[in-house]
């Protein structure tokens, strides 16, 4: 006779990093998508950061990630999105290395307006062959540049996702989480290729 077990099956988890220049978005995009009030590890902007983050561009921001941000999406009973907001300044990259650990892939939210803030989180996801999208968040609104001319701009493979998005807009988010995965599918497609298992 065959027995089977009551316990519940643990759904599996998939882990994505949504990363980028400081004020870009990264925060809200996890509060937008997350099924779950997110937690957050906001604090408020002080005197003592007077020097130390770069405000130029994000004038108005008055709290920031000091830790990270954390949200949920729960795909089917057996698969579940875990979504890690990383801290924007350099003195918190740190931690960057500990939250990539087991990332299936990235988000580097993109601001046209300050494209050079990106650059860092790139080169972090391309040196450690993180699949990764870049997400362009356009601010009120405005679309200030095209996929392709932030994609020239940014350098970029042309296999990496660009995807012109408003991270406040919760089917906005999805799209640019759906070209992560795409990514990160398409990389591993290319691994069994290259090994003679595909």
């Amino acid at each position: 006779m065959v027995s089977v077990s009551s316990e519940p099956l643990l759904p599996t988890a998939l882990k994505i990093l949504i990363a980028g220049g400081f004020g870009v978005g990264k925060t809200t995009m996890v509060g937008s998508v997350s099924e779950v009030a997110p937690l957050e590890t906001e604090e408020r902007i002080t005197t003592a950061s007077v020097g130390v983050d770069d405000l130029a561009g994000v004038e108005k921001k008055t709290s920031t990630t000091v830790a990270m941000d954390f949200g949920r999406i729960t795909i089917s009973p057996e698969l579940v999105l875990y979504l890690f907001g990383t801290p924007g300044q350099d003195r918190f990259w740190f931690m960057w290395d500990d939250l990539s650990t087991g990332a299936l892939g990235a988000v580097v939210l993109a601001d046209t307006r300050r494209l050079d803030a990106s650059f860092a989180s790139i080169d972090f996801f391309e040196s450690r062959d993180i699949p990764f999208a870049v997400g362009v968040n356009c601010f009120d609104g405005r679309r200030e540049a095209t996929a392709e001319q932030v994609r020239q701009a940014l350098d970029l493979d042309p296999s990496t996702p660009v995807v012109l998005c408003d991270v406040r807009e919760r089917q906005s988010s999805k799209t640019v989480l759906l070209a992560v995965l795409e990514a990160a599918r398409a990389q591993a497609e290319a691994r069994l290729a290259a090994s003679g298992q595909l």
